[in-house]
Parts: C-alpha cells; structure tokens; sequence
C-alpha cells in the first residue's frame, strides 16, 4: 500500500505545542490529525483528534519527562513515527517575528536560524519558543525540510506612511518599524471571507484576533492595511499579561524615577500587564467573567473600551468600514465580550443579533446593521501548511 505524503506544523507557546497532519493529495491539503501537549513542565498532557473531532488518543507524563518545548518535541515525533502509512515530507512552523528580512514562507537552514534568533528581544514570549522547536525537530529528522511562516509576513505590504515611526529614518533603516502580528491569523481569515462573504473580501473589513494576546487588523480588497500591533507584540490592545498602546514616557518614568532595571520592566510590561495587572486576579477573560470582583469588572471595561477605539482608528485608515470579524479564543467563545465590543460600534452603524451572537453562529449581525458581523473560527496551522507546501514546490522538494 503506497504511503500518503503528509506535512506536519508545529505551533509551540510557552508551555504548549499544537501540531497538525496535513495530508498532500494533488493540489489540496486534508488535515488528517490535530494534537496539543499542555501543562509542559507542570502536568504534560497530549490529546490528538482526527478531522471529525474524535479522540485518537490520550497520554500524560511527568513534569520530569516532559521539562522543555525540546522534549515535547520528541514525544510528539515518537507519536508521529507510531503513524502507519505517512511519509512526512516537511515541517511548517509558526515563527512569530521575520524582522524586515523574512515577508514570506522560507526554508530554514542555520543561518537562518542565526537570523531569527536576533529577534528574539522584540517577541521575547514567543520567539525563543518558536525557535526551540525547530532546532530539535533538525536534530530528530536532519534530513526533512523545515520551513519557516512569519506571523509578521502579512502585514509586509502596508504603505509606507503606516510602516514606520516619526523617529529620524536612520532607525527604519535599522529594522525600527511597523511589524505587525497574528498575520498567519488574519491571512486565514481573508481567504475564508471569499467564500463566507464574498461582498467583504473585497470590502473593507476589521478582523478582531482576541485571545491571550489581542489585536486588530484592517483588511481593504483582502490585504492588511494597518495593524494595532507595531514594533513588537506589546502594542495596541490590552492583552492578558501585555498592556498594550502605552505612552513611552512611562517607561523612562518607571527606570529614572522608580530604579527600575530594563529586565525588570520588561518582566512587567510582557508577564505582570494587561488584564492581569488590571484586576489583580487573572488574565483570564472567563475567570474574569465569573468573578464578582469589581477590579475584574474594571478590566474586561477597559478591554472593551479599548477594542472600540482601535476599531474607530482602523476604520479611518480605510474611509469607513463594510465588516467587522470576531476571532480566536475570546472572539470565537465570549458572547458577552462580543456583544459589548459591538456596542462600541454602533456609530458605525453596526448592529449585533442577540439570538445569533448568543448561538456563536457564523453571522451575529442583525438584518438592519450596515456593517456585516461574523465569528469566524482561525486555523493558523492550515496557513502554515500551505506556506510549507509552497516553499517545497518552489525548492523543488515535491
């Protein structure tokens, strides 16, 4: 029985890596399986559905077997070799920042590598996670193809005037710009509104990617225009842990006049901000929903009221505004989060559906809103499998 050529993607955060199986049949891919190890260094944990969403399989380990994103690797690559009648033939990862280098999918070698690794001041959550990966799946298969998908790829087109700062421009020249994140996100999102809307992917559209970490993107005849996010993923909205758009003068206001060390500031700025700052117990949008708290009220209002300026400031960078995407964790679970973000947005003429948006169904906006709202679950790892498939056809690897 002739094997099925597959490509697996890896998606790793700081203590979990998603995984899926894409199969290669002619010109489409089919997701065969889909995987995460949680709890890695604490309670690891592995759970793999197949495409119709039965369990396939279940396994713990120890924290002491599972330390690291290296060792979750190899347990995920001995799963992998478990799997009869698959021939991988790449790998596709998700890289969270390409620099002013990288504007589309590449084939990683170790210069590469040595590239990205430069930037892993400006994603310190997620770069060194993303990288570590890579380097064990090159030490467990040297021989199969690994490539690289820039979360900041996407956002490469926009126009100058949106790309860089107001600093003298020796600075952009440096890589001192505009990046933009969740690009893998936004670019599924894109493709998926040709066939859910096609009257929005061609029109101009805000895409929410609300989760963990938060931002907004503008999307104008299906191409990112402009971003909430900018240098690094600390701007914009408030996020979990992150603060968001923040005046700069707090920074040289915390080392001047509190003493504090520029590691210290970015332990608060990236660990100790955002809704967990905010309410002083979690940030955890649901854990945050179900307090009774008034500092958990406070934050998700300031989420909230956040998300409504920066939907105002992206609607301006387009003239207007035919459609409004909610996405991610919050934006595909949080009804009520939902809800109030549209609230915000009723000078836009935007009207939600309390029955559909209570259902979580695909299109939550009412008969009579102006702005065409939907819920629209992402697949980063389909865009990254993609990514892969393309650089192997370039590279002649198929």
């Amino acid at each position: 029985m002739a094997s099925t050529n597959a490509i697996l993607v890896l998606n790793s955060g700081s203590s979990s890596l998603k995984f899926q199986i894409f199969s290669i049949e002619g010109q489409n891919l089919s997701c065969l399986q889909r995987g995460q190890i949680d709890g890695i260094g604490v309670r690891p944990a592995l759970i793999v559905k197949d495409n119709h969403g039965n369990t396939l399989a279940k396994r713990k380990w120890s924290a002491e077997e599972m330390p690291d994103l290296p060792s979750a690797v190899s347990h995920m690559a001995d799963w992998v070799r478990e799997l009869s009648g698959l021939e991988l033939r790449a790998v596709g990862h998700r890289v969270v920042h390409g620099g002013p280098d990288y504007s589309k999918p590449v084939l990683i070698s170790s210069d590469t590598l040595d590239k990205l690794s430069t930037y892993q001041e400006l994603a310190p959550l997620h770069q060194p996670n993303n990288l570590a990966p890579i380097r064990q799946a090159m030490r467990i298969a040297p021989h199969l193809p690994q490539v690289a998908c820039f979360d900041t790829a996407f956002h490469r087109g926009h126009p100058a005037h949106a790309d860089c700062y107001a600093l003298p421009t020796v600075f952009h020249t440096e890589g001192v710009r505009r990046y933009g994140f969740h690009g893998l996100s936004y670019e599924y999102i894109a493709q998926q509104l040709e066939k859910i809307a096609p009257e929005l992917a061609t029109g101009r559209v805000i895409v929410a990617h609300l989760g963990s970490g938060a931002s907004m993107c503008a999307l104008k005849n299906g191409k990112s225009i402009e971003s909430t996010m900018g240098f690094t993923a600390l701007d914009g909205l408030p996020m979990g842990t992150r603060p968001g758009q923040l005046d700069p003068g707090v920074v040289l206001h915390l080392i001047r006049h509190n003493g504090m060390s520029v590691d210290q500031v970015s332990d608060l700025l990236y660990h100790e901000a955002g809704l967990k700052g905010l309410s002083g117990i979690s940030s955890d949008v649901r854990d945050l929903l179900d307090s009774d708290d008034p500092r958990a009220a406070f934050a998700l209002d300031y989420f909230v009221y956040r998300c409504g300026l920066h939907a105002g400031m992206l609607a301006a960078a387009m003239d207007g505004l035919d459609g409004f995407v909610f996405t991610a964790g919050i934006g595909e679970n949080s009804p009520s989060i939902r809800a109030r973000i549209a609230d915000r947005l009723t000078w836009l003429s935007a009207k939600i559906d309390p029955l559909a948006n209570a259902a979580s169904a695909q299109k939550i906006s009412d008969s009579g809103s102006q702005i065409g709202m939907y819920v629209i679950p992402t697949d980063e790892e389909l865009i990254i499998a993609r990514g892969t498939w393309s650089v192997l056809r370039e590279e002649g690897l198929l």
